[in-house]
């Protein structure tokens, strides 16, 4: 490992963490980017290059901040070679993989090779022939005071289910513990390729969500008698649609890929997360 990039929370404290790491990459003759606009706050030793820059010239990406910072950096890494560690700050996030204390010993299990990479699946949502891409989820979202989203799902090709809702969530594996789990959408590991559908606040009859494999073409047609709806990725907003507009759902596996050190399986950190040991559990030998 030659050069470590960093992508820093906008508003949280990073100087420890920055430190930690200039420290770090010193002993190792290691370089250090970060992005100008986030490191200008920051009198550090760090270059300060453009976020393009950053992706072209890093080995590794290193995300100080919570879930919304590690979106950021998976964007940047989208179709790029270099994985992404997730240095928590503060609160407890699905994607993290080390507290700050934990930092330089990651860092050196990572340039020993003693690490695994886990793919992360993206969508791109095609509007007007343009490719919007999210790593959580893409919304469709009903502007206050407006018509409800009204919208058909096509699967593999064929017409499957219409729903009406406040808005109707596509997410990837790794955006199903955020806003369609909101919507009482189900878990689902980052190891299985897939979308899920789900309708937020359904008025319709049929109210579940589906899952739809990669393979299976998935297509969105915003109904006649829908309001205009907002498509918001990764919780921004991203575009406009309205009635008679059709959006392809395109996923991209292993568009990312997120550092382990095997440390926490995905069950745990979503269990300690949600708080699952806090729920009734069954008595032991209870059938």
């Amino acid at each position: 490992m030659h050069v470590v990039g960093m992508v820093l929370h906008p508003e949280r404290d990073c100087s420890g963490a920055v430190g930690s790491i200039l420290e770090w990459a010193a002993r190792r003759d290691i370089q250090v980017l970060g992005i100008d606009t986030e490191i200008r706050k920051l009198a550090c030793a760090a270059e300060a290059v453009t976020a393009e820059e950053l992706r072209k010239r890093v080995d590794l990406m290193v995300s100080l901040g919570g879930d919304g910072t590690m979106l950021r950096a998976m964007r940047l890494a989208d179709r790029q070679a270099f994985p992404v560690l997730g240095v928590n700050l503060g609160k407890l996030g699905f994607l993290a993989e080390v507290d700050v204390p934990d930092l330089a010993d990651a860092l050196s299990a990572i340039d020993n090779h003693e690490f695994t990479t886990e793919p992360r699946l993206a969508v791109d949502a095609i509007v007007a022939g343009k490719a919007i891409t999210a790593f959580n989820d893409v919304a469709f979202v009903r502007f206050p005071g407006q018509k409800t989203a009204a919208v058909a799902v096509e699967a593999a090709g064929r017409p499957f289910v219409s729903y009406a809702a406040d808005a109707i969530v596509v997410a990837t594996p790794t955006g199903s513990t955020a806003y369609s789990f909101s919507a009482g959408g189900p878990i689902v590991s980052p190891g299985v390729e897939a979308l899920l559908v789900t309708p937020a606040a359904p008025h319709s009859a049929y109210n579940r969500g589906i899952v739809v494999a990669v393979d299976d073409q998935l297509t969105l047609n915003i109904l006649a008698s829908s309001g205009r709806l907002a498509v918001e990725a990764d919780g921004i907003l991203a575009a406009n649609v309205a009635p008679g507009d059709r959006i392809e759902l395109q996923p991209r596996p292993a568009a990312a890929r997120v550092v382990r050190l095997g440390h926490t399986t995905f069950y745990e950190r979503v269990r300690r997360n949600l708080r699952l040991s806090d729920s009734a559990e069954i008595a032991v030998g209870w059938a």
